[in-house]
């Protein structure tokens, strides 16, 4: 395994990319043949002051890596559990083989402590991805284990930076202690939110970024809770990717009065223009209501590249089977509050007092219990269009594992159609959207505002 700061241009070296890198903290980068290793543990970190303790981390240093894996080229990444709960790791977004999604109960059973489970797959899609663990979820994401992978195009698009933001709040008193990040009235509406919102595990953090250069920031929600109301900087700039994919529909660019939402599990890729005098900081903010709040700031330093934006190599399309609408089959799925009922059984990855959710008016019975069948049964190879009903008054981003969808329609707003892996559903939404079913396995599917995922809007669709 080597350590790097990122497969960075040589234009961004001579800028001082390695004060940036550095700042991230560090980059795993796959390497040929040899598995990257790594070990969950728990680590102590200090965010403004003073220092939290128990937080969770993949390695000895917080924040979580990034991990840099290639297009088309095979990686084995090994996870040794070193907590005392079981775990496992799911790579969001990824459409791989159903025995390495990270899954328990469904496509492997749970990661004790001192043992190694080793994730083997190919990513056949470059773009922004992330990872975090699919049991004890909401304990164990909500301490901080999450963190962006990066599945790089084979040839190089011309950034002079590319700048991963990982977004995650956390849930902290005055005296830095953790706080009860599961709160029965959270789970039961929107979900319980963090006081301490950082990016890269940091505090309005500000980043050396080549002056008049091209940068690549790629922008991750890996919050448990929060979607987040993002605007960008009055430059020259584009979205250029949504949750991964090249956007073949064009995406507004956010402002404070009209900010992109970006709900847990999303992410957003934005080429930007640096300009070319130093000394001013250019800030990236979220709405909080009609109030800024700064996620980070860029500072232009060194002498003008000149870059221009026309410079940049289009981001080729990922090769995503495109569905047959004149003969796609149409499924309906509900997603609803659901009345108080006995917690889930989730076996050795936790479990709650409550359901107050539900897919199809039942809630998602437990991870572990027996006999639960699939939401839907799809037949490998054909495609079909999901219509996603959400019959509440808070927003759900719902995620499906293994494959990717292309949203069609809504009954609420103009939808962009770019591939995605998770669609965040606006209070009395309904969304249709379409996907061929070419991945087989059971793949979970569940809100990512984990609270309601544990207390029941959670299930799996069956591809056979």
């Amino acid at each position: 395994m080597t350590t790097n700061i990122s497969r960075f241009s040589r234009r961004a070296f001579l800028a001082g990319s390695g004060a940036i890198g550095a700042s991230l903290g560090f980059h795993f980068a796959a390497q040929g043949a040899t598995p990257l290793e790594f070990r969950s543990r728990t680590t102590a970190y200090t965010f403004d002051k003073p220092r939290t303790d128990g937080l969770v981390s993949l390695m000895d240093n917080a924040p979580p890596p990034v991990i840099r894996l290639r297009q088309g080229e095979p990686v084995t990444i090994n996870l040794t559990n070193g907590l005392a709960d079981y775990t496992t790791m799911h790579w969001h977004g990824i459409r791989l083989a159903n025995a390495m999604d990270g899954v328990p109960y469904l496509t492997q059973f749970p990661i004790s402590e001192g043992e190694t489970f080793s994730y083997a797959f190919t990513p056949p899609d470059a773009g922004t991805y992330w990872y975090h663990p699919h049991c004890m979820t909401m304990t164990q994401m909500a301490l901080g284990l999450t963190g962006i992978l990066v599945v790089e195009e084979p040839e190089e698009i011309g950034f002079d930076l590319d700048l991963p933001l990982n977004l995650k709040d956390f849930r902290l008193d005055k005296a830095g202690k953790v706080l009860p990040f599961f709160t029965a009235k959270g789970a039961a509406r929107g979900g319980t939110l963090g006081n301490t919102l950082t990016t890269n595990w940091q505090i309005d953090p500000v980043y050396d970024v080549p002056a008049g250069g091209l940068v690549r920031l790629r922008f991750a929600a890996t919050d448990t809770t929060r979607v987040y109301r993002l605007a960008l900087p009055d430059l020259p700039g584009r979205i250029i990717a949504w949750d991964g994919h090249p956007v073949e529909e064009q995406i507004a660019w956010p402002t404070r009065d009209a900010p992109l939402r970006v709900g847990p599990g999303q992410r957003v890729d934005v080429a930007l223009r640096v300009p070319d005098i130093q000394g001013q900081d250019i800030s990236i903010v979220g709405m909080r209501g009609r109030r800024p709040h700064v996620l980070a700031r860029l500072r232009p330093v060194g002498t003008s590249l000149k870059r221009d934006l026309k410079e940049l190599r289009p981001l080729p399309r990922n090769p995503v089977a495109v569905p047959d609408l004149a003969h796609a089959e149409t499924r309906e799925l509900v997603f609803g509050w659901t009345p108080d009922g006995d917690g889930a059984n989730n076996g050795l990855c936790g479990s709650y007092p409550y359901t107050f959710w539900s897919i199809d008016r039942r809630p998602w019975p437990g991870d572990a219990v027996e006999g639960t069948g699939p939401l839907a049964s799809l037949k490998l190879g054909q495609s079909y269009i999901l219509r996603l009903r959400n019959e509440s008054p808070n927003m759900h981003p719902i995620h499906l594992h293994g494959l990717t969808f292309l949203p069609l329609r809504s009954n609420r707003r103009q939808l962009p159609k770019n591939w995605t892996d998770t669609i965040l559903l606006l209070k009395n939404e309904s969304v249709d959207i379409a996907l061929v079913a070419d991945n087989p396995g059971d793949w979970a599917f569940h809100c990512h505002v984990i609270e309601h995922q544990k207390t029941g809007l959670a299930g799996y669709v069956r591809v056979s």
